[in-house]
């Protein structure tokens, strides 16, 4: 199943965690050979693998390292990349913050106590 903005979160879960089983599989490696090598629990392995939310992200990416898989992250979040005029307008300097809305405007109400419209 390829994984689209259409899939709900489990069922992104359970291909992620199908993915995962798959590997592991293919490595010919038990779930307890996978945990120990990855240094965590047998269960976080069963919890990745059944797409359970019950799990962390740090559990998922040292599952990942064991696997060999870590370098593939690199495609889940790309690194961000300014625009080149931007970048100009910044003399190299990296962005520290997010602008916060300072474009947009909110529509200003006027607001009376009491009164229903």
């Amino acid at each position: 199943m390829r994984i689209t903005d259409q899939l709900a979160d489990q069922a992104v879960m359970d291909e992620l965690g199908a993915r995962l089983a798959g590997a592991r599989i293919e490595r010919n490696l038990t779930q307890a050979d996978l945990a120990e090598e990855a240094g965590v629990s047998k269960r976080t392995v069963e919890r990745l693998e059944a797409g359970s939310v019950a799990t962390r992200l740090s559990g998922l990416l040292r599952v990942c390292r064991a696997l060999g898989l870590q370098a593939r992250l690199e495609h889940l979040v790309p690194e961000s990349t300014p625009e080149p005029m931007a970048q100009l307008k910044r003399q190299g300097r990296k962005r520290q913050r997010a602008a916060g809305g300072r474009g947009e405007k909110a529509a200003k109400t006027n607001w009376t106590w009491g009164e229903s419209s």
